[in-house]
């Protein structure tokens, strides 16, 4: 059957939770048995968010074809079965390029070139490219209603909609619904505004998503439905939850998905989410807890380490715990020491760039190695552990990263400048390479060496984890911090880089150059996350014990 597209806008204000809403449709369809795929359209200039800080923007998330997208396709990939690419994100400021290339080129044969048809042609192409081979896809378009910079999205849906004809598309919008404390109300009329605003655009939306703090009354619902010309069963509510992952239970006990199923004519099985109710039953029934560390820069915003803290929490439902995620800001650690660790049954040191906080991270590798308390150093976080390592055992005063400082006696850290990729193609770079796409991106195999706790810990040979990271651990230093103890146990396939260490002699030592937290799922978790977690759980009894 021909496509089907579920376009997701949003209104009102930004932040309301459409990727969670646009993921859980999109898994509820899923487990009908249809063919999902989706999409993010987001309208910054921004040819990607690789060079956006993460203060803005939150979390980078690197897709398996090395595609440096939005966080929500980290939602996306968490909640439906498909490894999604660079084909399922893109910006304004790629469709702009595309089209400017072409001008350039003269594809468009000394036409003035204008936003409609040009952009809004190159944005359906992108999102029809996107969606082949799918049953549906669901497109939801970043931004708010009455953005400036949404306009030319809001137009090319509009105008597939003609096209592929209201039969195959449906317009799905998210609003919120805020709480008068004082006056005791639910008021609509914010939503009333936002569908007011798409139709003067041509968006007449089929179903609205609520959010609200609050169960909506059917006077309410009803008063709703009146003014945005939606009918009242195609009026449902978001409420908020304890946990992302009872979205989709809660959003098919409302029918959103009997009324998506009916006004696109789907052939579809019943909807079965008795995965996701597992997933449910196991987050409500830990037999043990554990405190967890993570120590980093960016813990003003823990946006910035979404999927980190997501693949912690599937490894504590795989492993009946529960984890308590505690972020420490290493420039503090690095000012006033490592006691406020003390209390903590595991130390995650995760990935980031520039030399702020790194000495403090450099201490709490060291606090971890001595003490015995459990370690996961995920890329910055391995290479920091290397560092450490160097300087303390290995006896290299002053190693460091050519990151942070250039002229180091012992640059055990430095600058990768060529690479094959996994198809065999050569990668070369420079310190005057551009900053955005130019980094070691996307899955690449890694060798597990044999008796190691990696090896034993994958229970593979090989594997595949994504990057993202310009800097390399140095092969002509490396040898030397071998003989002083630290195990590789990990390199790349052609055996060049190196991917994963460990430390000898500790009850549970791992640090990667991958971000395996790309890769966990709730219903699936990930090896590494487990194994950490079960060693936190470990030492967190010896904690208690002592």
């Amino acid at each position: 059957m021909a496509t089907k597209y579920i376009f997701i806008t949003g209104g009102v204000v930004s932040s309301l939770g459409k990727g969670i809403a646009s993921a859980s449709l999109a898994s509820i369809l899923e487990s009908r048995g249809l063919n999902v795929t989706m999409l993010k359209l987001d309208p910054y200039i921004n040819v990607d968010p690789g060079t956006m800080s993460p203060f803005q923007h939150g979390e980078v998330f690197v897709t398996n074809d090395g595609a440096e997208t939005d966080l929500d396709l980290g939602h996306y990939e968490r909640f439906i079965r498909q490894q999604l690419g660079k084909k399922n994100n893109f910006t304004a400021g790629r469709v702009y390029e595309n089209v400017i290339e072409r001008e350039r080129r003269g594809d468009y044969l000394g036409a003035t070139v204008q936003i409609i048809p040009h952009i809004t042609n190159e944005i359906k192409a992108l999102a029809q490219a996107g969606a082949q081979g799918a049953d549906v896809a669901l497109v939801e378009i970043g931004g708010t209603a009455g953005d400036i910079e949404s306009l030319p999205f809001l137009e090319a849906i509009r105008q597939m909609s003609l096209e592929l004809g209201r039969e195959n598309t449906l317009f799905v919008h998210l609003t919120l619904l805020p709480y008068i404390k004082v006056a005791g109300e639910l008021k609509t009329k914010p939503t009333q505004h936002s569908v007011k605003e798409l139709r003067g655009i041509g968006i007449q939306p089929d179903i609205l998503i609520c959010r609200s703090e609050h169960e909506l009354p059917e006077a309410e619902r009803e008063k709703i439905a009146l003014f945005t010309n939606v009918p009242t069963d195609a009026v449902f509510t978001s409420l908020d939850v304890d946990t992302i992952y009872k979205v989709p239970r809660a959003l098919h006990e409302q029918g959103l998905d009997e009324v998506v199923v009916k006004k696109l004519n789907l052939d579809c099985k019943p909807t079965d989410l008795s995965e996701w109710d597992s997933v449910i039953h196991k987050l409500n029934t830990p037999t043990a807890s554990v405190d967890i560390a993570m120590v980093g820069k960016y813990i003003d915003l823990t946006e910035a380490y979404k999927s980190l803290s997501e693949a912690l929490l599937h490894a504590g439902i795989n492993t009946a715990t529960k984890v308590n995620i505690h972020y420490f800001d290493s420039e503090e650690i690095e000012k006033n020491g490592t006691d406020c660790l003390n209390e903590m049954s595991a130390i995650l040191v995760p990935g980031g760039f520039g030399n702020r906080g790194v000495e403090g991270k450099i201490k709490t590798v060291q606090y971890a190695r001595e003490n015995k308390v459990p370690y996961l150093g995920i890329c910055l976080g391995m290479q920091v552990a290397v560092i450490e390592y160097a300087r303390n055992m290995a006896g290299m005063a002053d190693a460091n990263s050519t990151e942070f400082n250039h002229d180091t006696p012992y640059p055990i850290v430095a600058l990768i400048t060529e690479w094959q990729d996994e198809d065999g193609s050569t990668q070369t770079r420079d310190a005057d390479s551009d900053l955005g796409g130019t980094m070691r991106l996307g899955g690449q195999e890694c060798a597990l060496v044999d008796g190691t706790l990696a090896k034993e810990v994958y229970g593979a040979g090989v594997i595949t984890e994504r990057h993202r990271h310009r800097y390399e651990v140095n092969n002509t230093l490396i040898d030397q911090v071998q003989a002083a103890g630290l195990i590789v146990s990990g390199k790349s396939i052609d055996g060049t880089l190196v991917e994963m260490v460990e430390v000898e002699d500790h009850p549970w030592f791992v640090a990667c150059q991958f971000h395996p937290e790309f890769t966990s799922t709730p219903r699936d978790g990930h090896p590494l996350f487990e194994s950490f977690i079960k060693a936190a759980n470990e030492a967190h009894n010896l904690i208690l014990s002592s």
